[in-house]
């Protein structure tokens, strides 16, 4: 496994993580949880993410439980939690003073842990202040519920807002941001949160490095049953992916299996080296819901000193979607 710091914080973490979004609780119960984890940290992986949001709880649940079960030191690994649908009450979602706090506690409640490494606000909320958000995450931190925050999928004007607000106040901002990053999905890591990775530290640890499975080839002829996009309950994943532009990625995916054999490596490991060789990625979050899949996921840090300028310009080539030149980015 490759280590590395979390953007400019201090923390060291894997190159390659471990998620539970789509498969703990809906594809896997606590047995198949702990042995996909063991096999991850096995193989050096230390930070194992997760949501209040993903199964409703469960997913938060069984990890608690799996990670009981394995008995690892505190020190040994990281998880985080991500706060902002946790119910369909009122107050029980978005990122008000109140949610951020109970949410925190609750997730800890599920997880069996006394604080987590990373907390997330999982979405941008229009609806409440950023100063507010900004003074709860720090009550989160103050009080040890969790050691840092971060932000999924807010864009860089709102993590400056944010920066702006913690330091006006004294207090601390963002040390993290979780964005969707993958061969077909560049612009927001390559380009709007490059200036934020250099001027200010961000860390990123981002998700979806397969492509909701397309990534894989197991696509290529078809949806096969038991897979993500087959599941009901992620219809509308399955719609979104089969809307844009699916062939065309089928046949990229196609030319890119064959590079990948070149280089020793399967399309799945292939397409996670990728995106973890990017310089502005602290980590990639991978999905299983078998065992194999963990363990050809953590194998594709084999690939990536093989990721040459040479060969990421060929993969740049199949893709044809290599980001314009940065557009002005400016601090306001």
């Amino acid at each position: 496994m490759k280590y590395g710091y979390l953007g400019r914080t201090g923390l060291k973490i894997s190159k390659l993580s471990f998620g539970s979004w789509v498969t703990f609780g809906h594809q896997m119960g606590v047995d198949a949880v702990a042995e996909t984890m063991k096999t991850a940290f096995d193989a050096g992986c230390i930070f194992f993410d997760n949501a209040e949001v993903y199964a409703a709880g469960q997913s938060e649940t069984l990890m608690g439980e799996a990670l009981k079960q394995l008995g690892w030191g505190r020190d040994e690994y990281l998880v985080s939690t991500k706060i902002f649908w946790g119910g369909d009450g009122p107050n029980q979602r978005g990122l008000s003073r109140k949610h951020i706090v109970e949410g925190t506690q609750a997730a800890l409640k599920r997880l069996q842990l006394e604080h987590v490494d990373l907390v997330y606000c999982h979405r941008p909320d229009p609806h409440t202040p950023i100063e507010e958000t900004v003074r709860a995450m720090n009550h989160v931190l103050d009080r040890g519920y969790a050691f840092y925050w971060g932000t999924s999928e807010w864009s860089a004007d709102q993590l400056r807002e944010a920066w702006r607000v913690a330091d006006r106040l004294g207090l601390v901002g963002p040390a993290m941001e979780q964005p969707q990053y993958h061969m077909f999905h560049r612009e927001r890591v390559e380009l709007e949160y490059a200036g934020l990775v250099r001027d200010k530290g961000l860390g990123t640890t981002t998700w979806s490095p397969l492509a909701s499975g397309v990534l894989t080839g197991k696509y290529n002829d078809g949806i096969p049953e038991g897979s993500r996009l087959s599941l009901e309950t992620y219809s509308w994943l399955k719609d979104a992916v089969l809307a844009d532009a699916f062939e065309d990625k089928i046949a990229k995916v196609r030319r890119l299996t064959e590079m990948a054999g070149d280089l020793g490596g399967t399309m799945a490991q292939l397409a996670i080296a990728w995106a973890a060789s990017h310089d502005h990625v602290s980590t990639v979050i991978t999905g299983a819901s078998r065992n194999e899949q963990v363990v050809e996921n953590m194998a594709a840090v084999a690939l990536i000193d093989k990721l040459t300028p040479a060969v990421r310009a060929e993969i740049d080539a199949v893709l044809g979607n290599v980001p314009e030149a940065p557009r002005d980015f400016r601090e306001g």
